[in-house]
């Protein structure tokens, strides 16, 4: 297994993570998910651990917190072998303080994730989303006294925008406080919007990406074909509103290239995918979810290889997708021969 820090930190993450919204399946969205109980959780987790992944991530609000519960309960002896990634932002109950990233919430919020996990701190703590109400200011200072507690080792946000995340490194940096170390984004070959602003930012304030949703929704696993029907069994018959758009064309277009290279290589195509998000600036680490150990298992050998650079080209190619603005901007301003922007050759690959 590889390891990379996790942003401008010296901690040593793995390039593959488990990422455990398949545990405990204790909604109708987190059933179509899977429901991976506390025994086949610890089946799940000795895999991960043979083959050297470190990092295992959760949230307090997947099932309602149950999540977390299996996860405590299946790591036991292990937790010292792991770093737990876990989060706060989204409802956990009914009251009006019982959401977003105010002092009141993340305290409490924290506290409930080390009960239900069972372990006396969690190494990456993530803001799930930015509350534009509560100051970034009270938000930050709250982390960084749980950190200075001793109850969170790192923090990390997840699906900020870019001045979102500039603006809290920002105070951060005023203050002296903990800085964010890592940015859990969806990012797949069929949703590169992270390429355009939250990548560069990446690679210009020291911020790992820790990658969510890496099979574009779970339409990257191999078992979507032009002209045919969704799998019988495919949760997006019940999450497909709840994820990203995405063009059918546009999707078949990506898919023709992946069987392409699923043929030349004796990969599968989800092992491609992952494997392209491995070589892409700023990933530290590409988060792997699975319904069962079978599934865990093809995940698990994405890495250890490496596409070659005419098969990312491939890729890069089928999955431009069309720039919004300013971004279709600064790409012709390059072509008129104004450019002040270093070439991805020069950016690092990790984070």
């Amino acid at each position: 297994m590889e390891y990379r820090f996790l942003g401008r930190s010296g901690l040593n993450v793995s390039a593959l993570s488990l990422g455990t919204a398949t545990f405990g399946g204790g909604s109708e969205l987190f059933r179509a998910w899977g429901q991976v109980g506390v025994d086949e959780g610890k089946r799940m987790l000795d895999m991960c651990l043979d083959t050297g992944i470190n990092l295992v991530d959760v949230s307090n609000n997947y099932s309602n917190g149950l999540a977390e519960e299996v996860l405590g309960k299946a790591l036991k002896e292990k937790r010292n072998r792991v770093y737990i990634s876990t989060k706060a932002f989204f409802p956990m109950g009914d009251g009006p303080n019982d959401q977003g990233a105010s002092r009141v919430h993340l305290i409490e919020q924290c506290e409930g994730s080390l009960r239900r996990l069972e372990t006396d701190h969690i190494d990456v703590y993530h803001i799930h989303g930015f509350d534009a109400v509560t100051p970034v200011e009270e938000t930050l200072d709250t982390l960084n006294t749980l950190v200075r507690a001793g109850k969170v080792r790192y923090i990390a946000c997840s699906n900020f925008s870019g001045w979102h995340l500039m603006k809290s490194l920002a105070v951060s940096d005023r203050f002296g406080w903990a800085r964010y170390v890592a940015h859990q984004v969806y990012y797949s070959l069929i949703g590169r919007e992270y390429e355009w602003e939250l990548m560069p930012l990446g690679v210009d304030q020291g911020v790992g990406a820790l990658i969510w949703s890496p099979l574009g929704w779970g339409r990257l696993t191999g078992r979507i074909h032009r002209g045919q029907p969704l799998p019988e069994l495919s949760r997006l018959h019940k999450t497909a509103e709840a994820g990203p758009p995405v063009e059918s064309e546009y999707l078949y277009r990506v898919m023709d290239v992946l069987e392409e290279l699923a043929r030349e290589t004796g990969k599968t195509v989800a092992q491609l995918s992952f494997n392209w998000l491995l070589q892409r600036p700023t990933v530290a680490s590409v988060i792997l979810g699975a319904r069962n150990e079978a599934q865990l298992k093809e995940n698990l050998d994405a890495a250890g290889w490496k596409l070659t650079p005419s098969q990312v080209a491939r890729l890069d190619y089928a999955s431009e997708q069309t720039l919004v603005y300013p971004y279709w901007h600064q790409r012709a301003a390059a072509g008129w021969g104004v450019n002040r922007n270093p070439p991805m050759s020069m950016i690092p690959a990790a984070g």
